[in-house]
């Protein structure tokens, strides 16, 4: 019988991001799919979980892509996306941390002779990780946390005064802060088994024309580490569901850098049969 492993997903876009969680991770592991996608996966001291962390790059269709082949290989039991962000709310500063009630995807609408009417998509985050996040940041007093929507549009603002500053303010108001990645990284796991999903983000900038010297003055590498902090508390908070285990479809590491598959399933892959293949369990063992 395998070891029991129960894992959870950590998505980022960025190096910087990925190096963040990963100072938190112990004993890693370099897997490889069979499309080349690649993760590390490790220990979490002081909890139960195994984190498989991967750095996607940037773009929402490019996350909800590799979400679904992740998931669908992983089998994780929950999936965060953990990365930086510009702020959208005089209140909301620069390495805060916004944690996402629901993400908005800012780009659906229509284009008529009136205007562009908008028409929005939004999914929540996990209601189980966000209650986690709540508790967890009650003791964390170097971090400021908030819980609002985040909104998710393929662009990099950089220009407060901009027509989609303007159209943001005006359609989604009580978002607090602006990425790239987390509404296809959130689709991909609500369509795949439902699995708890949470966007957290660190602040690096203002989402106006200061980013570049937000940015030099070193504000992305803090902010990713204030949004790991907060996965990794949320981690201590949250437990795997009773009994989880490795996956019957979960991968492990083999000698040439492939997978094989564990659980009830004997990799036959490869094999010819001509006929039905049986068999049985004796002996406490498979």
């Amino acid at each position: 019988m395998q070891e029991t492993r129960p894992t959870v997903l950590v998505l980022t876009a960025l190096p910087l991001e990925y190096a963040a969680v990963r100072a938190h991770v112990e004993e890693r592991e370099e897997l490889v799919h069979r499309d080349g996608t690649r993760v590390e996966k490790g220990r979490l001291p002081g909890t139960s979980w195994y984190v498989a962390l991967a750095e996607l790059g940037m773009g929402a269709e490019r996350a909800a892509a590799l979400t679904t082949q992740l998931v669908n290989w992983l089998r994780p039991e929950a999936v965060f996306f953990v990365s930086v962000a510009g702020s959208l709310k005089d209140d909301v500063e620069i390495g805060d941390v916004v944690v996402g009630t629901q993400v908005y995807e800012i780009h659906g609408g229509k284009q008529t002779p009136e205007g562009f009417l908008v028409r929005p998509k939004a999914l929540p985050g996990s209601l189980a990780l966000e209650q986690a996040a709540r508790s967890a940041v009650r003791d964390m007093p170097d971090v400021r946390a908030h819980f609002l929507p985040i909104a998710t549009g393929d662009v990099v603002l950089a220009d407060a005064g901009s027509e989609i500053t303007r159209f943001l303010r005006r359609s989604y108001n009580d978002a607090g802060a602006i990425e790239m990645e987390g509404s296809g990284a959130l689709l991909a796991a609500h369509l795949n088994s439902q699995l708890n999903a949470l966007v957290i983000r660190g602040i690096s900038d203002r989402a106006d024309a200061e980013k570049h010297r937000a940015d030099a003055a070193g504000s992305q590498k803090r902010a990713a580490e204030q949004a790991a902090a907060v996965t990794v508390a949320v981690l201590h908070k949250h437990r795997p569901r009773e009994g989880s285990s490795d996956s019957e479809e979960s991968p492990h590491r083999h000698g040439d850098g492939g997978a094989t598959y564990g659980g009830d399933h004997i990799d036959f892959r490869g094999g010819t049969f001509h006929g039905p293949v049986t068999g049985k369990q004796s002996g406490g063992q498979r």
